[in-house]
């Protein structure tokens, strides 16, 4: 049997490198984790390993910067018996190492020509050198050095054992630096948080706009290092930049005058094209031409600026900033600069919205209802960048234009079912549409005529309470408008916000009239209780003086039989007398009558227009239309009352048409109203004079009718507020007229004839 031949001995020097590279390796895997391992500490093993290798060398690294292409003296790390760290042996300008660096290779002093070994190591008795550059991803990011005593060359085993260590130290940098870099921008990236929940907590704390804007760029200052900078903001036009804050040291001659957006300027350029922009140098040729400097007395160099947007892509300004220093910004500064910018535009949305309701809430105290829905439209434009806007009013199946802004007209109507806008009440819920031409759901006058609106936002107006919706807000807008308000959440809660306002003027405007209605009614209550009183008085004297004069005719009649015989002229003189006074106290009876209390009782609508009809003295030339009388519920009136009120509008239309034309009267009701309609062909009342018609002695046609006061539409408002009704009208002024009258219901209907 053979006996196997035993295995040549290891080389021990072999052994060490390896166990050197083992333990090289090991060490940076540890760099950075918790300060355990250093990068020095590994370049300090790799250059002793090499002087291990190589008996009697002498071994340094020096780590490069790329940036600025230079060797750092500051990172010498060095081994070997006759180490110069203290006689300074750094590397020079036109040295191997720069050499190396340069030529991404290894260079050998022998092997070159025209070059000495660093005087330092050659009078320390250095005869060869190599130099390695320490390289990664071709980046450099060190050089190494190995000295030797002798005058030699490297052996192919010394060669290949430094590459090895050359490829750890390059990795051990390299691996370093990145850690460093990303522990600064780890730093930064923290310190940039802070400061963007410093701005949140700005916007929050701060009242005015211009001081959280000023606290924002005096912020924006600091973390990017500019030295100068300035927020301009879009003017109501959209045509020029305003300046609302400015920030800087030594400004002499700031230019803060308006800026036209279509100026040949840099902000002026991102504010047309909606884009950041960074500019490392100000002089060169193609942004010389549009810069325009922030103080004629300085000379900048670079510039960094970016516009506010908002969510809808609504432009609200540009944040610029300067700095003499040249490609003084980054593209982390323009990302942090962005980041402001938006906290900018929240700022100026959210002051933008709280003007605007606390105006509208001044509004609410102080004028009317459809002065607050008018502005409220407006506002639904200005803040959510719209074409047009309009809030719709529940009347039983349609919706009633009450407020818009963008091409509307008042009192236009559309069906509840439907439509969009009817939609959006009968499910409660916003409704958002981007393409209204092509939604099935799209109704005809959905949207103001010929303007071809192509997005849309709709909410309900929700009373609360559980009440039912009371109509609609809704916002409108062009494929070609800038704005993007129906992809934004921040739009829809502030149209919520006017949506609510919306309501609170409606129902604030109900309560306003219950309580007039309710203080008119007591105060006519009141006057035709004196009213009555004096009536009773009146007619109580009127009948002992006016009543006497049948009586002494009659008197005068027995005693002067045979001269009234003889006179026939006295006689009927004396007949006529008696029949006068004998119609003239019943007209006063029929007349005042109407003034003493209302008896109060079920009564049939269309039997009261019915009397009226008959008892009004129309002309030939006027027809009266009925429709849907016969099917309405009993109300609560005074049944010669209700048909007084009917009598003066169909005379008061007869008047107004001048004897020719067509009277229509409607009937609706629900389940608390009884509505009729009465409406005419005639000229119209002129939207002005609405609040005015029902005023005393307001026409001027005074002249009393037989049986009638005279007294024309006071009468009937009077008489319909003393019925606990109401009355208004509706005209444009040109085509004819409505009146609308509304009376309560009567809860006694069981069993009521109808007819």
């Amino acid at each position: 049997m053979k006996t196997p031949t035993p295995p040549a001995e290891t080389d021990p020097l072999l052994l060490d490198t390896l166990a050197s590279l083992n333990q090289i390796g090991a060490a940076m895997n540890h760099i950075g984790q918790d300060g355990a391992v250093s990068v020095e500490t590994t370049l300090k093993m790799i250059v002793e390993s090499a002087t291990r290798v190589l008996p009697g060398a002498s071994a340094v690294i020096y780590s490069y910067d790329n940036l600025r292409g230079d060797f750092d003296s500051a990172s010498r790390v060095s081994a070997g018996e006759w180490d110069l760290s203290a006689t300074g042996d750094q590397p020079r300008p036109d040295g191997l190492g720069t050499r190396a660096i340069r030529q991404r290779r290894r260079v050998l002093s022998y092997e070159e020509n025209n070059i000495e070994i660093h005087p330092v190591r050659a009078s320390a008795g250095a005869r060869a050198m190599c130099c390695y550059p320490l390289v990664v991803a071709d980046e450099p990011v060190g050089v190494l050095y190995v000295y030797l005593l002798d005058e030699r060359p490297f052996n192919q085993l010394e060669l290949l054992t430094l590459d090895n260590f050359v490829n750890l130290a390059a990795m051990a940098i390299y691996h370093a630096h990145h850690l460093s870099r990303m522990q600064r921008n780890l730093t930064r990236k923290e310190d940039e948080l802070l400061r963007l929940r410093r701005a949140g907590l700005l916007i929050s704390s701060r009242p005015r706009l211009d001081d959280t804007l000023t606290a924002i760029l005096q912020m924006a200052l600091e973390v990017t290092g500019a030295q100068y900078g300035i927020f301009r903001l879009l003017d109501s036009s959209g045509d020029f930049l305003n300046m609302r804050a400015i920030a800087g040291e030594h400004l002499a001659r700031p230019l803060v005058e308006a800026l036209p957006v279509s100026a040949s300027s840099v902000m002026s350029w991102v504010a047309r094209n909606r884009q950041p922009i960074c500019i490392a140098d100000l002089e060169n040729e193609r942004w010389s031409q549009i810069y325009y400097p922030l103080d004629a007395d300085l000379r900048m160099r670079s510039e960094l600026a970016v516009p506010l947007i908002g969510a809808s892509g609504r432009l609200e300004g540009v944040l610029n900033l300067e700095s003499p220093a040249v490609a003084a910004f980054g593209e982390d500064d323009s990302h942090l600069l962005q980041a402001l910018a938006t906290q900018a535009v929240i700022a100026i949305q959210e002051v933008r919205l709280l003007d605007a309701l606390q105006e509208v809430a001044r509004l609410l105290l102080t004028q009317p209802c459809q002065k607050v829905l008018n502005r409220l439209a407006e506002l639904a434009c200005n803040l959510l960048d719209a074409s047009a806007s309009s809030i719709w009013a529940l009347k039983d199946d349609e919706l009633a234009l009450d407020a818009a802004s963008g091409g509307y007209q008042h009192g236009e109507r559309i069906p509840l079912t439907g439509s969009l806008t009817g939609q959006v009440v009968l499910t409660r819920l916003p409704l958002v549409a981007h393409d209204l031409q092509s939604d099935p759901r799209f109704h005809r006058r959905d949207l103001a005529q010929a303007q071809n609106w192509s997005r849309a936002l709709i909410v309900p107006l929700l009373p609360g309470d559980n009440q039912g919706p009371i109509g609609a807000f809704s916002v409108y807008s062009s494929s070609a408008a800038t704005g993007h308000f129906a992809e934004s959440e921040w739009d829809k809660k502030v149209l919520v916000f006017l949506a609510d306002y919306a309501v609170l003027a409606y129902q604030n405007a109900a309560r306003q009239e219950a309580l007039l209605a309710s203080q008119e009614q007591r105060s006519v209550a009141e006057t035709f209780a004196a009213v009555g009183d004096i009536t009773s008085n009146l007619l109580h004297h009127l009948n002992n003086k006016v009543g006497t004069i049948p009586v002494r005719i009659q008197g005068i009649e027995d005693k002067c039989e045979e001269a009234l015989a003889a006179n026939p002229y006295l006689a009927h003189n004396l007949a006529e007398i008696e029949r006068c006074a004998s119609e003239a106290m019943q007209s006063v009876r029929d007349s005042l009558l109407h003034l003493r209390p209302i008896r109060m009782e079920p009564v049939l609508v269309a039997s009261r227009i019915q009397d009226a009809i008959n008892a009004s003295r129309l002309p030939p030339g006027i027809y009266v239309r009925t429709d849907a009388l016969e099917s309405l519920p009993v109300v609560m009136a005074g049944a010669s009352t209700l048909a007084l009120v009917f009598t003066n509008l169909l005379e008061n239309a007869a008047e107004a048409m001048d004897g020719q034309g067509k009277i229509q009267i409607r009937g609706k009701f629900n389940e608390k109203w009884v509505e009729i309609t009465v409406s005419d062909d005639g000229p119209g009342i002129s939207p002005h004079l609405h609040e005015h018609i029902f005023e005393l002695n307001f026409s001027g046609r005074g002249a009393s009718r037989p049986g009638k006061l005279g007294f024309g539409l006071w009468w009937v408002k009077t008489l319909m507020t003393r019925l606990g009704g109401s009355v208004g009208v509706e005209s444009d002024g040109l085509h004819g007229t409505t009146f609308r009258l509304r009376l309560p219901r009567s809860e006694k209907e069981e069993g009521w004839p109808q007819s």
